[in-house]
């Protein structure tokens, strides 16, 4: 779609007097009960809530151009016909029930496919629903229509007064004679031209009655820097500072969500909300200038507001405090409203206080696993982040995109229940070790019929002690068994047991035991021993695989004073984890023992 196209509000009431033609290209009606009961349940409700006079219930986009090939040259209907056709009955249905001379106008209807439609709709008679597909389905949603109103006979003039007047439809007006209408159609209903809040914002923003030239660089200005703006967006470094994986709007058009922030849409706010709102604001414009749209100052609040963000990602520290902010719902307009009169470093200060109080009730030792966790995935993020900040000369910074995209959760250092392993699992256990004690991995490849990796696995089983050679030639019992017994499994549990002296393992759910991991490290059994989980985190690291710096610093054991055992997480490594958390987050911790 071009800049040519006419982009504006209609309401129900303005397009009484127009005709439209519905091309061959389309489907015929199609609406079921259910379709048509859900708009006017919309209207219903919409009309229960008592509007004031200049509110307005918003239907979806109705496209279309104009046609000089065809007798009065009527608008050729490319994109929502089911909602007109389904308004249109609905008008004929209050029009049914009047005298002739009572009867309101309503806009013509007329399908290329049925010569007759036009005659049809006009009279929707049960004798004619039968000559074809189109008829049926135009008299059921008449008699839908019908059934919904037996119960609100006496409010029907409101209602009718509602959708005339107080009900709307985005008109988009394709003015571009170099494309085709087929072309169109099919651009909108794959997607390819989705008729989201981005795209009719960007259609008002550059519609040709905003400058005063067809060539106007104005035009080409906010055109270009809209694509800056997106691309920028589209960095999911970025892109994830500002975006909570919380959210639960999804975004194609990125920009979006910024004119979404703009006007501070909420959950519940009707789809097209934030385009009503900038309808509203370009006729404000229009009002305050005597006339004359100030587009300048419009496009100019956008990128206000999109320079503020980006100055946010672009300072270190703005980036790491912010960003924890948002992940744990802090709105954005609230920050910014603050940062738009604050110093920089007023506006750190206020930032950290912000954290202050989401920690305020928040005693570390009394964080377990299970009752606590949000609180305990609060922390660790916390933590994460605090320890980046306080790195200045490695420059590094926490990767919200990597975090957020990956599903970093907490999980036990040391896992609590490895004998109650499920017996699905019990080969994937095994071989994590069997991939431990040798050194190599790939046997679970012979079930390709690649047998090498097999047979050099072997080999370095007999180059092992006495005690891991026994414990690895059971563990092949068990990849090698079609079912693994209980014995067996137990039997191997507590010859590595013994072998690591696991006895001393820490078992609890303090949040001196507790780390990000991601689901494969964690694997799908849960239950990895620390040994395993080590080695994963060492061999993701190597391979340039995001692990959060804390997570890795444990499995490393950077934070034990003293340490002659990287087989166990000990009951001394969870101390000292657990200190050295106090101290990194002292600042945010206001609770006092």
């Amino acid at each position: 779609m071009t800049n040519n196209n006419i982009l504006k509000l209609k309401s129900i009431y303005e397009l009484l007097t127009e005709n439209f033609y519905i091309p061959s290209y389309q489907r015929g009606y199609r609406w079921t009960e259910s379709q048509v009961k859900a708009l006017l349940n919309d209207i219903w409700d919409f009309r229960n809530s008592n509007p004031k006079t200049d509110e307005f219930y918003c239907l979806q986009p109705i496209v279309v151009t104009k046609t000089e090939n065809i007798d009065g040259n009527p608008w050729e209907l490319i994109d929502g016909q089911q909602r007109l056709t389904t308004i249109y009955i609905i008008l004929s249905y209050f029009n049914k029930r009047l005298a002739e001379d009572s009867k309101g106008p309503i806009f013509s209807l007329e399908y290329a496919t049925r010569g007759n439609s036009k005659s049809f709709l006009l009279d929707i008679k049960k004798e004619d629903k039968d000559e074809n597909i189109d008829y049926y389905f135009i008299y059921e949603a008449f008699e839908t229509i019908k059934t919904w109103f037996s119960d609100k006979i006496n409010f029907i003039g409101n209602f009718e007064s509602v959708l005339l007047n107080n009900t709307k439809v985005i008109w988009y007006e394709v003015d571009d004679e170099s494309t085709n209408t087929i072309d169109i159609f099919t651009r909108i209903n794959d997607g390819k031209i989705p008729l989201t809040n981005a795209e009719l914002v960007k259609a008002l923003f550059l519609q040709k009655d905003n400058f005063e030239t067809k060539h106007d660089l104005k035009q080409l200005q906010i055109a270009s820097e809209w694509d800056q703006i997106e691309k920028k967006l589209q960095n999911n470094s970025f892109w994830y500072f500002i975006y909570s994986s919380k959210n639960e709007i999804k975004y194609e058009n990125r920009i979006e969500y910024i004119f979404d922030l703009m006007y501070d849409k909420k959950k519940d706010n009707e789809d097209y909300f934030t385009f009503n709102k900038f309808q509203n604001s370009f006729k404000e414009s229009i009002t305050n200038n005597k006339g004359k749209l100030n587009i300048d100052s419009l496009w100019l609040n956008v990128k206000k507001y999109f320079l503020t963000l980006e100055e946010w990602y672009n300072n270190r520290d703005l980036y790491h405090l912010i960003g924890f902010l948002i992940e744990y719902n802090t709105d954005i307009n609230t920050l910014k409203k603050t940062s738009d009169t604050q110093t920089k470093l007023l506006f750190k200060k206020y930032l950290k206080d912000l954290i202050k109080l989401k920690l305020a009730n928040i005693q570390l030792e009394e964080l377990d696993y299970g009752s606590s966790n949000k609180e305990i995935k609060m922390v660790l993020l916390l933590f994460n982040i605090q320890t980046i900040i306080s790195t200045v000369e490695a420059d590094m910074r926490f990767p919200f995109d990597k975090y957020k995209s990956q599903n970093w959760d907490i999980e036990h250092i040391n896992s609590q229940a490895d004998r109650t392993i499920n017996p699905v699992d019990r080969k994937s256990w095994a071989l994590d070790l069997v991939e431990f004690y040798t050194g190599i991995n790939g046997y679970s490849d012979m079930l390709l019929n690649t047998l090498t990796l097999k047979e050099i696995q072997l080999e370095k089983i007999e180059t092992l002690l006495t005690e891991k050679k026994d414990i690895c030639k059971k563990l092949i019992k068990i990849l090698d068994a079609d079912k693994v017994s209980d014995e067996l499994f137990q039997s191997v549990y507590d010859d590595i047991i013994n072998l690591h002296s696991v006895k001393d393992f820490l078992e609890n759910d303090n949040i001196s035991n507790l780390a990000l991991l991601d689901e494969e490290t964690n694997r799908g059994y849960g239950n990895a021993m620390f040994f395993i989980k080590r080695k994963k985190i060492i061999e993701n690291d190597k391979q340039g695989i995001f692990v959060p710096i804390c997570t890795k610093n444990v499995f490393l054991k950077y934070y034990t004073k003293h340490s002659d055992n990287n087989l166990n997480w000990t009951q001394n490594d969870a101390n000292d984890y657990l200190e050295t958390m106090k101290e990194v987050l002292r600042n945010y911790l206001t609770k006092k023992v």
